[in-house]
């Protein structure tokens, strides 16, 4: 077990986990509690996308250049780590509702929560670790502000915010969530020394 502590120490584990159940701690504050409906599906998809951006930074080490040479297998501890993300995230809301506050149902929170976590996987491999934030906070954004297109093409857009059980919606997130993971899983995070 310590080479696991190790490397949660090395991603920044425990300032990801503070970050992510701080956020869901506001969200539930600001909500009033939450209450017996759901609530806007705009706040748990920005509850779930700020989680996901915090832990995201430990998507890579303090030096790229020696997890690639390190003489272990990353590619399975990398999918692990973008699974454990979206996981960890998702199970932090569905806590609150055993607190009373259902901001979202199960269903969407998990299928959020994955999407979520393979498009801050997609950025770790495309941008770095550093910047493996700006795909999920940016598709949320576009979520929010654009207007969303009717139709398939809006469900797949929209897709965090479409209600659970839509076809198109939960077939974009398991999508960016399979892609994601196997993309940071197969090349790592890109950064300085890397070559890519």
């Amino acid at each position: 077990m310590r080479w696991l502590m190790l490397y949660a120490r090395s991603r920044q584990v425990p300032a990801s986990v503070a970050a992510v159940v701080l956020t869901a701690s506001a969200a539930w504050a600001l909500t009033g509690g939450g209450g017996a409906e759901p609530a806007d599906p705009r706040v748990p998809a920005l509850v779930l996308a700020a989680g996901v951006a915090a832990a995201a930074a430990g998507l890579g080490g303090q030096d790229t250049a020696l997890d690639r040479t390190a003489a272990i297998r990353w590619a399975p501890r990398r999918a692990a780590h973008v699974l454990a993300i979206g996981a960890f995230v998702g199970a932090v809301l569905l806590a609150m509702h055993a607190l009373g506050a259902e901001l979202a149902p199960a269903a969407f929170v998990v299928r959020d929560s994955a999407g979520l976590a393979g498009l801050a996987a997609l950025g770790a491999a495309a941008f770095g670790a550093a910047y493996a934030w700006i795909l999920p906070v940016g598709w949320l954004a576009f979520t929010l502000l654009a207007p969303p297109p009717s139709g398939v093409p809006g469900q797949v857009s929209g897709w965090l915010l479409v209600p659970p059980g839509t076809a198109a919606a939960t077939w974009t997130a398991l999508a960016l969530t399979v892609t994601g993971t196997l993309l940071y899983a197969a090349a790592g995070p890109n950064g300085p020394g890397t070559g890519r």
